[in-house]
């Protein structure tokens, strides 16, 4: 089924209708009826009852997000929200890394505990935690020196400050943050592919294959590094979708004596 992001996002944040003082222009979103004046809406065309939210000349008028750039930018909020989301959990994670840098013994101590109680149990079940992969990992977490447990506390908020950064930049669809978004997240690609060689889940293929559409897309739909005609097309198609720059362009130039 195909979605009206116009009439969807009106629908949410309300019309936005404007009074130009070209009066070719005016009249074309401008009509009287038996309950008064109505005017256009500049996102989804609806006549709307009401004096205008504006008034001015026809370059004046506020430039609304329509059509392909509103479905863009729900795009982007839904990638800003994902990158949060993994932004914060890293940094959660990086705090739990310096956490345990500072107490490294008596959380050993504990896990050998803990690991004593539930041994006999999951030797019950016929599963032996010694020659367990992940007992193993945590065991192995242990020998690393309290500077190097710092070093990568500090590189996971290295990464998680970047991934926030992305957040707060696609959500206002800012372009350095499409820029930032495409070069970062294709930087570990390498990464993501090599870990899928050592050990295969469907978390990290999901991540992978959400990561690379992600490249693909903002490169492409925002046309960033000269693709598909560069800034230049992408600034001209966001314009051409003004609802005064249609009713130009079907032959009422604006201004025109």
């Amino acid at each position: 089924m195909k979605i009206d992001w116009d009439r969807r996002t009106c629908a949410r944040k309300g019309h936005v209708t404007y009074a130009p003082d070209d009066p070719r222009l005016r009249v074309r979103l401008h009509a009287e009826t038996a309950l008064g004046e109505v005017w256009r809406c500049l996102r989804c065309g609806d006549f709307v009852l009401g004096e205008p939210h504006g008034s001015g000349p026809a370059d004046h008028a506020p430039l609304v997000p329509r059509g392909k750039v509103l479905r863009d930018l729900f795009i982007l909020r839904f990638l800003a929200i994902e990158r949060a989301v993994r932004g914060v959990f890293i940094v959660l994670v990086a705090l739990a890394v310096w956490k345990f840098s500072n107490s490294q013994d008596s959380v050993r101590r504990l896990f050998d505990e803990y690991l004593d109680v539930f041994r006999p149990v999951f030797r019950h079940f016929h599963y032996d935690l010694d020659h367990s992969p992940v007992v193993g990992t945590i065991q192995k977490t242990f020998g690393y020196k309290h500077d190097t447990l710092l070093l990568v506390a500090a590189l996971l908020l290295a990464y998680a400050l970047i991934e926030l950064v992305e957040a707060v930049g696609l959500w206002y669809a800012k372009r350095w943050a499409e820029y930032l978004t495409v070069v970062a997240t294709a930087a570990f690609l390498p990464l993501e592919i090599y870990e899928l060689t050592e050990h295969i889940s469907w978390l990290k293929i999901a991540t992978l294959v959400l990561n690379v559409l992600a490249v693909l897309y903002i490169a492409l739909a925002k046309r960033l590094f000269g693709l598909r005609g560069g800034r230049r097309a992408f600034e001209e198609e966001r314009e051409s979708a003004s609802l005064l720059e249609v009713e130009v362009s079907a032959g009422v130039p604006a201004g025109a004596g």
